[in-house]
């Protein structure tokens, strides 16, 4: 993912620290954010007294499916801080739902799941739209479906620009 940070544009940068900006239970929060699976002890080098880890920075948790092994080094890197009692978000795509569950980060209470749902052109659909979180079959795993008015999901309180990304501050 292109990002613009502070210090310019930047395709390959791994940390970087700012404000949590999205308004997730960590919103606010000084957060280290990490892109791709890193050292967990280079982790802890650069956290700089932030208390919030944001894994998967830059749309980089794309593990493969029917992966173990993949699956198994990003779970082992947040575990690791999950357990010190650091708040820690994933970005997750909506590609990688289903697979995520069978592992066990959902298990902490400081475990911030965040799934990313890519609606493009979202200010084009009309006032009657509607999101609908559905099963992956009629009665497979939940227990029926949820529709919400995409208006109730895009007010103002819940909505971050993309200015308020740009703050951030490249750790090398």
């Amino acid at each position: 993912m292109k990002r613009d940070y502070t210090d310019g544009v930047a395709e390959d940068v791994i940390y970087f620290i700012g404000k949590e900006v999205e308004h997730t239970p960590a919103y606010g929060m000084n957060t280290l954010f990490v892109t791709g699976v890193q050292p967990v002890d280079e982790i802890a080098s650069k956290l700089n007294g932030c208390t919030h880890i944001f894994f998967g920075a830059n749309h980089s948790f794309n593990p493969k499916p029917n992966d173990p092994s993949d699956w198994g080094r990003w779970e082992g890197m947040i575990l690791f801080f999950l357990d010190k009692g650091y708040l820690c978000s994933l970005d997750i795509p909506i590609s990688a739902v289903e697979e995520f569950n069978d592992g066990g980060l959902n298990e902490h209470n400081n475990f911030i799941p965040q799934i990313r749902v890519p609606i493009p052109y979202l200010k084009l659909w009309n006032y009657n739209t509607m999101l609908k979180i559905d099963d992956k079959d009629f009665n497979a795993t939940n227990p029926g479906v949820w529709s919400v008015p995409m208006g109730a999901i895009t007010q103002r309180k819940y909505f971050t620009p993309w200015r308020n990304y740009n703050n951030d501050e490249i750790i090398k």
